[in-house]
């Protein structure tokens, strides 16, 4: 159809919108594809002054008149070479095929002229020719008694008379051929690109950072527990200075093979574009892809350090593998002497005597550095001793409230102020200078075994936070928190052994006796009760209760039978058991028969959990099944803990009944209701709730085998000694990609926390947007376990390409000397234009070469000309300011004999002829007619577009 549109305003073909339709065809066999291009536009409102003009020319033609778009930056090059806003390109569809022979062109061109004559379709088509590379295209456009004939010439060299714009214009005049005398003036539109290579005056700021200072502990270079971040190379590799003369009249200007009037100091716009280094080497992505290659290690801890760590198949190593077994085993030794840590620390005595100082992977100096940086209470423990090891625990710390900190939960990395965030970090740092995957199991050797030290000394681990494994955060750190919950507990009993149990810092658990206190008077709930406190606990020989004794049994079941005694025969049978881990009196209630004063038992607290042993437990669990007996035994195992608290209850309680307990433990199960008696007195009347009176209830049944037993000497719910053993060998077994997986959330953590601070300082929009969506696609991928590598390679390519970004902002900052600016307005104008480099294709320069950015241009190509030529009349040539100063114009310039050129020669040429002309004859109808010729270092081009009258040819 006719296609009718306005005029195009300035620059719309960068900032609208390009769509592309594709289709195929074939053609006695050979297959094409069709693309359909087109500028999307708002449809225009039908008023009546748009009634088509009668002989109106079609809109393709009105286009190449048009000269608001010029030299577009971002464009498809027929948009470039013919300015149009819609066009069709037929071109074979395998990419090696080309049209080439010159018969099956004219062919193809005359079946395209047909189809347009038969269908009137306006819009331009083309077909592609010769090799996909060379971009040669020919065409045509149809309209009412009018045609346009789009032709191309693609030389690889140029002839000398066309690289001017006189034998241009000779060209374009000899085209058109036109029939008339005078001829129309001819108009043109001009571009030279300059390419600025080489900034010499201006150094990469970014030293790789001093690994020697480190160790000395100097502040510079970078510290442990600092991500490093930069590029190492300039990533801004080229700067374009188009200077563009958009409206010039042929005669206004000379420009021949021995004079040019086309200075770019004088153009009337300029516009820059820096082209970027293509993945320019950045220390922040170095970094964490390193550590990614890690994660694809085969090798185990042992493998890569060697078999000779430990002795030769001797003594000592069947020492360390039976120790365990040792331990079990009955012995008459006392047990305390042959601990797997004093192994251990012998091996560790061996592993030094054989791996000479030079061999280590980390020299000691590193090594202690970052020992000192992961446990910086191991520096206190040897001024005072035993007990200041816990105060330094960071993990008591209330945590920050921001939402940087809180990344954590979301990546199931750490806490950042956390051991386990600094191991990652330390690790990532090994891997890159010290050492690489050697280095790393190294430094992994030391830390299980400071972890052993830890646990058989009774040290706290510093730098996790209290309480029971937090499942937000990753496996390996959920681990290290466990092994803290069995050196709290641990410690708790050996000091409750020693008897002194109250004047205890409050580091461990020694103190929660008094915390119980506060919480559980006001709410008699369980969730509140805290301190269960452990001091009492007995001796490590009589830890085991595995089951009670023949007298202790009958004792137990001598009370059982008296209080179901008391309670049915009005308490005819006194109860004389003693009660025995009392912690204090709860409140208001009294136990219902006795009318004692009801006593909150110590309990055991329940054992904590990390994520893959609560799996198990559930795996377990499922797989009993849903007949009886499992339901039976799944409720065995579940109710574990409440067995225990039962146990405890009856022992501090002696004459209790369920209905006691069930006040205590789960209030709401015991329904209060108010009824009048035989007296008329209104009682409070008390039964359990319908769910405890469930026959064969699991409540009841326990309670039925519940004994009167303290929590001290009931079998222990959390056998800390086995669960840190298993913690202990977990840690060790790891090889070092497996904790490269495990610690890769607390490096990605750490590297999107590195680069939201330094965008703060650049800030730049497009890069906070790009970091949004960092976090969200992190936080999907991460809380799985084993994400997929492919996945992985993703986030770390997206926080490299940030990196890269705010290196170019810094780069073109420092280039621009936008620091430097004295003058607060010009500041402000040069950060605008650094940034839309970053963000748009091409900026223009405001007040061309006069303003601000333009000067300072202007400089980077003076003084890099100066260095192209010989040293010698550089030395001889005046300082810098001094000559753009004594030099006005151009012309003087020129003159100044011996002067070097402010330019170097432009890179391209770019030049538009347009004209209105009568073709093929001097009665036709004026007809528009463009050239567009480019001519670069290899290769020149001429595209022409040749208007004419077919009425009556």
């Amino acid at each position: 159809g006719i296609s009718s549109g306005k005029p195009l305003e300035k620059g719309v073909y960068t900032t609208g919108a390009w769509e592309e339709k594709l289709d195929e065809i074939s053609f006695a066999d050979f297959k094409f594809s069709i693309t359909h291009h087109y500028l999307v536009q708002e449809p225009s409102d039908k008023d009546g002054k748009e009634e088509l003009v009668e002989d109106a020319l079609p809109l393709p033609m009105q286009d190449l008149l048009c000269m608001n778009n010029d030299f577009p930056p971002r464009a498809h090059c027929l948009v470039r070479w013919y300015g149009l806003r819609e066009f069709v390109v037929i071109a074979p569809a395998a990419n090696n095929d080309a049209v080439l022979s010159e018969s099956k062109c004219n062919l193809l061109l005359s079946s395209i002229s047909i189809a347009l004559g038969n269908t009137g379709c306006q819009v331009p088509l083309f077909v592609q020719i010769h090799h996909k590379w060379r971009r040669m295209y020919v065409g045509e456009c149809q309209g009412p008694g009018v045609r346009t004939d789009f032709e191309m010439v693609h030389l690889r060299k140029v002839p000398n008379q066309y690289t001017h714009l006189s034998g241009l214009l000779d060209i374009f005049k000899s085209k058109i051929g036109c029939p008339l005398t005078p001829l129309p003036p001819v108009s043109m539109a001009i571009r030279l690109t300059y390419v600025l290579q080489d900034w010499q005056q201006y150094f990469w700021p970014q030293q790789p950072p001093d690994i020697d200072a480190l160790v000395g502990g100097e502040v510079g270079g970078l510290e442990f527990g600092k991500l490093p971040f930069g590029a190492c190379e300039d990533p801004i590799s080229e700067l374009h200075l188009a200077t563009t003369w958009p409206h010039l009249t042929e005669g206004i200007i000379v420009d021949n093979d021995v004079y040019s009037d086309l200075d770019p100091v004088q153009a009337p716009q300029w516009s820059v574009r820096v082209r970027k280094a293509d993945n320019p080497q950045c220390l922040l992505g170095d970094f964490l892809t390193e550590f990614f290659k890690l994660c694809r290690r085969k090798e185990s801890t042992d493998e890569i350090l060697g078999r000779s760590a430990f002795e030769e198949e001797g003594k000592e190593v069947a020492d360390i593998t039976h120790a365990l077994s040792k331990l079990t085993e009955p012995a008459p030794v006392p047990i305390h002497k042959l601990s797997v840590t004093n192994m251990v620390h012998s091996a560790k005595k061996k592993i030094r005597k054989h791996r000479g100082v030079d061999e280590s992977p980390l020299n000691n100096e590193v090594l202690n550095t970052i020992l000192l940086f992961l446990f910086p209470d191991a520096a206190d423990k040897l001024a005072d001793g035993f007990e200041s090891r816990t105060s330094a625990s960071a993990g008591n710390n209330p945590p920050p409230e921001n939402e940087d900190y809180n990344l954590f939960s979301q990546f199931k990395s750490a806490p950042s102020d956390s051991l386990t965030y600094k191991l990652a970090l330390c690790l990532c740092m090994i891997n890159f200078y010290h050492g690489g995957v050697k280095g790393v199991a190294h430094l992994w050797q030391e830390f299980v075994l400071e972890m052993r030290y830890r646990w058989e000394n009774n040290y706290l681990i510093p730098g996790l936070a209290n309480g029971p494994p937090d499942l937000r955060c990753c496996l390996l750190h959920q681990k290290l928190q466990m092994l803290n919950c069995c050196i709290e507990r641990k410690k708790a009993r050996d000091e409750g052994k020693k008897g002194s149990v109250f004047d205890r810092s409050p580091g461990g658990t020694s103190g929660d006796t008094g915390r119980g206190v506060d919480h559980s008077g006001d709410n008699p709930d369980k969730e509140k009760e805290v301190g269960k406190s452990w001091e009492s606990w007995s001796d490590s020989e009589e830890e085991f209760f595995e089951c009670l004794s023949d007298t202790e049994d009958l004792k137990g079941n001598g009370q059982e039978n008296g209080k179901k005694g008391g309670a049915k025969e009005g308490n005819k049978e006194p109860v004389t058991i003693k009660p025995e881990g009392r912690l204090h009196p709860h409140g208001k209630l009294t136990l219902l028969h006795p009318g004692e004063p009801l006593y909150i038992p110590i309990t055991q607290e329940p054992a904590p959990m990390t994520e893959d042993l609560l799996e198990e437990q559930s795996e377990v669990l499922a797989k009993l099944g849903t007949s009886a007996e499992g339901a039976h035994l799944r409720a065995r195992m579940q109710s574990a803990c409440l067995l225990s608290d039962m146990e405890s209850f009856k022992a501090a309680n002696p004459g209790c009944c369920l209905e006691d307990f069930v006040r205590w433990y789960s209030p709401r199960d015991y329904i209060e209701e108010e009824v009048v008696d035989e007296k008329g007195n209104i009682v409070i009347k008390g039964e359990l709730s319908a769910r405890m009176k469930i026959p064969s209830n699991m409540w009841v049944e326990a309670w039925e085998t519940a004994k009167p037993v303290p929590a001290r000497r009931q079998k222990r719910l959390f056998d800390d000694t086995r669960e840190a053993e298993k913690v202990l060998h977990y840690l060790a077994v790891q090889k070092p990609a497996d904790l490269a997986r495990h610690l890769l959330p607390c490096i990605i953590h750490a590297a999107v926390l590195k680069v939201k601070e330094e965008e703060a300082v650049e800030d730049i929009s497009s890069v906070k947007k790009i970091i949004k969506q960092i976090i969200s696609h992190s936080s999907k991928v991460l809380r799985f376990p084993n994400p997929e590598d492919k996945k992985l390679e993703e986030i770390i390519a997206q926080i490299m390409s940030v990196e890269a970004i705010i290196a170019r902002a810094r780069s073109l900052k420092a280039k621009f000397g936008v620091e430097k600016c004295e003058n607060e307005d010009e500041k402000e104008d040069l950060q605008r234009f650094v940034n839309c480099l970053l963000e748009q294709p091409e900026v223009s320069v405001l007040g061309a070469g006069r303003g601000p950015a333009g000067s300072i241009i202007h400089k980077l190509f003076v003084s890099a000309q100066r260095l192209t030529e010989s040293s010698d009349e550089v030395s001889a040539a005046p300082p810098l300011d001094e000559e753009l100063r004594r030099s006005g114009s151009s012309e003087e310039r020129r003159l100044n004999v011996g002067a070097v050129s402010d330019f170097p020669l432009p890179t391209g040429r770019e030049v538009i002829l347009r004209t209105t002309v009568p073709r093929p004859a001097p009665y036709s109808k004026p007809l528009p007619q463009r050239m567009y010729s480019v001519l670069t270092k290899e290769d020149f081009r001429l595209a022409g577009a040749f208007s004419a009258d077919t009425t009556f040819f």
